[in-house]
Parts: C-alpha cells; structure tokens; sequence
C-alpha cells in the first residue's frame, strides 16, 4: 500500500510548537506516511528557534515575513505561494493548525487545488467576530474549507457540530501543545541563571501582545503591575516583551527601571516552559498559555474578557480579569493573599489532553486514508 503524503503547514511560533510533536510523529510513521514540511514563516526569528529545538527542516519555506507586513499583503502571499507548494508536492492532505492567517490562507488554497484538509485544533469560538481579531473569523473559515476536524475538547466538538460540520469528521484529540510541552519540560530544562530573577520572591510571569490589547489596555495592564509591586514586596514580575512596537513602546514606557520588574527579550521555547513551571502565577493574554499552564499547576488570570477555551474556566485553572486595572490587581492579590484560592486553581485538571493527541491524529489518518 503505498505511503499518505501528508503536507504540514505553519508559519508562527504557536503553530510551530503546537505542530512540532505532530511531525515528528508523522517522521515515526514512516511505514504510513511521507511527511513533508512547509513553514510560511509568518513570524521568522521565533519560527526558527521552535524547528531548531525540535530538530525539524522544512522542506518548503516560503520566508514571506515583511517590516511592516499587514493582513492583506499575508493573506494574498500566503494564497499564491502555496499553490506553487501544493503543484510541486501534490500532497494527499494538508494540516493547519488553529487560528493565523498563515492557517486560513493555506487551507483556502488547499481548497482551490480540491485537495483535502485536516485542521488540528478545530472548533475553538468566541462567537465574536472581532474578539480576538482577527483569529476568530480565521478559525471559522479554516474549519469551513478543511474536511478532517481535530478538536481538542468536547466543547469544540459541539462547536463544529453546530456549525453544521459532519460528525463523522469530527474527532476529539486533547490538544497538541500539551503533548509539545511535556516534551519539552522532559528533556529541555533551561537555565534560567541569566534572567537575574530572586529566588527567595514570588514570580509572577506576565505575557501581552494581542493586537486588542493594543493602546489604553496594555498601559492598563502595566499599571496594574507597578501597582503590585509597590503594594507587595514579596513579588517580582518578569516579562518576555514581544517585538512589536505597540507592545514595546508602552512597556518600557512604563515599566523599565524597575528593580522587581524584569522586562526581557521574548524567549525561546524551552526557556519559556521552565519559565512557567518556575513561576508562581501567571498572567497572559495568549491562547497558548491557557493551555499550557494548567498541566504545570499554574493558575492563570487572563487578560482578555472573552476566551475561546471556556473549558480552562469551565474547570478553574483560569479566570477571566480582562484589562482594568482594579481587577487585575484585585485578582492577583487574592491569589497572594488566600492561599485556599491558590490551590483550588493550582490543582484543579487541566481539560486539555494527556499527552497523546498527536498518536490520536496520526491514527485517525492512517484509518481514514486507509478505507
């Protein structure tokens, strides 16, 4: 019987560390599958660090990230580059994963060419078109054009059902990242020595870049943290910035100089992980993040007032505090201050899978192209 040729596509660091285990165990299939690999490189320095720690080359990479790039010109590139990918490869199914533009571009090609495609992470809502932008309608329109539908919850199951996808190509997975970040915690400890951090105070990791908490919200969320750290001195917040200045501009701004606010350069993966078991709280407006935490035993207040993984509130590790000031610090310092608190979010089982949602994929592929 011959091989699947299964094209997987990706272009940002999320997508990277949620597909990275996926093909790999694509590459441990290799009886079943030829597994060729396309990065967009949506976002480029980041992109590569994620492919050197999991030891991946592309086979494919388009390099189409531009200073200044905006959403037409990467919706457009991403289009027409990967119909020259899918002429040259003619692959049996394409993967996307989730919600960028890299995702719905790729898959809206894929469509064109009649090729099918199975989207990991499928059936994620808000319900809000705008919230987060412009995520949201992206996930909807890639699960509208794929045919396979990997959802990583119940939820997201019944999300695809009642939009009328075919039950029949909906399969409930877990979540890839869990299987990415067991992995790495595993067998990629990071030294942290060089971020300064006082090992005998609290760490509370804050991420921010989503382009809605862009403006008044960012500057709402870094008042917050001056205000904490002036109220408690057992603390110390540590910030990987992202590299667009909307976020960097406000940030050091506001932030910089202070001794127990560590604002640092975005972090590899791995770092990144250790950063996270290490840490005490955190807060974040990442998707990622929410996912990720829980299997750590972090609580983690989110900085966003909706969120398209209500199983994470559904089940207490997290809660939603949105953008205003008094509520994030209210938050936060009932979490300081009210230890029960602490351990019902710290404890409480992360929705999100078991480390095998990768196998599940792979299996479920192999049957399907198998009938």
């Amino acid at each position: 019987m011959s091989k699947i040729k299964v094209l997987t596509v990706f272009g940002t660091r999320p997508e990277a560390i949620k597909m990275a285990p996926l093909v790999k165990e694509l590459e441990n299939a290799q009886e079943s599958f030829e597994s060729v690999v396309c990065v967009t490189a949506q976002h480029r320095q980041m992109l590569d660090q994620v492919l050197n720690l999991f030891n991946i080359n592309p086979d494919y990479d388009l390099n189409i990230m531009k200073d200044n790039q905006n959403l037409w010109t990467l919706t457009s590139d991403v289009l027409l580059k990967m119909k020259e990918v899918y002429e040259s490869c003619n692959p049996d199914i394409v993967l996307v994963h989730g919600d960028t533009t890299t995702s719905m571009a790729a898959a809206l090609s894929a469509f064109y060419a009649k090729i099918p495609v199975g989207h990991v992470e499928a059936g994620l809502r808000t319900f809000d078109k705008y919230y987060p932008f412009p995520e949201e309608i992206n996930r909807v329109f890639a699960d509208a054009v794929c045919t396979y539908h990997f959802a990583p919850t119940d939820t997201s199951c019944e999300n695809l059902i009642k939009s009328a996808i075919p039950k029949e190509h909906i399969y409930k997975t877990g979540n890839t990242v869990i299987d990415a970040l067991l992995y790495t915690v595993e067998n990629h400890k990071a030294d942290l020595s060089g971020l300064h951090l006082d090992k005998n105070l609290k760490t509370i990791l804050l991420t921010s870049h989503r382009r809605e908490n862009f403006g008044e919200p960012i500057r709402n969320i870094c008042k917050a943290v001056l205000e904490l750290v002036k109220n408690n001195p057992q603390i110390q917040f540590v910030y990987p910035v992202h590299l667009n200045p909307n976020v960097q501009k406000p940030v050091y701004e506001l932030l910089d100089g202070h001794p127990r606010i560590h604002l640092i350069e975005p972090l590899e993966y791995a770092p990144f992980a250790t950063l996270m078991k290490e840490s005490d709280i955190i807060l974040s407006d990442s998707g990622g993040v929410q996912e990720e935490a829980p299997s750590l035993g972090k609580p983690v207040l989110v900085l966003r007032t909706t969120t398209e993984r209500p199983e994470a509130v559904k089940h207490g590790t997290v809660k939603l505090v949105g953008t205003d000031k008094d509520v994030i610090v209210k938050e936060v310092q009932n979490l300081l201050n009210n230890p029960d608190e602490y351990k019902k979010m710290s404890e409480a089982i992360n929705p999100y899978g078991d480390g095998l949602a990768c196998k599940r994929i792979v299996d479920i592929l192999r049957k399907e192209f198998n009938k």
